[in-house]
């Protein structure tokens, strides 16, 4: 397991979660997920191994549609710093552009088709 950090762009929400070491990402084509352009962690994240560190107090939370996915956001700076994930209720996926010791722009990614879930 590799430990990562991460933040949204002001720094007011922080957070770390533990995971295998990240070699890709995934994007997916949902209404929300295109519209936002993120690349997310490949693997859902359990809640004993995602911890926000700072500023829970900071976060927005947007749902839609059946209200299971969470997609939260800084107030401060609007950045999409994770969510918690419609397929598996109660997991987290973390915006990599927001996590510290990664560099999405050097990974392959995976699409996840979304928009045809429901």
């Amino acid at each position: 397991m590799t430990t990562y950090h991460g933040s949204c762009h002001c720094g007011a929400v922080t957070f770390s979660f533990e995971c295998d070491p990240i070699e890709k990402g995934i994007r997916c084509n949902c209404s929300i997920c295109a519209r936002k352009g993120v690349m997310m962690t490949p693997e859902v994240i359990p809640p004993e191994r995602f911890h926000i560190d700072s500023g829970e107090e900071n976060l927005g939370v947007y749902q839609f549609g059946s209200g299971v996915a969470k997609h939260y956001f800084c107030k401060t700076c609007g950045i999409h710093t994770f969510n918690m994930t419609l397929r598996a209720p109660g997991q987290y996926r973390a915006n990599l552009g927001c996590v510290d010791e990664v560099d999405e722009f050097k990974l392959e990614c995976d699409v996840f088709d979304g928009k045809h879930l429901l």
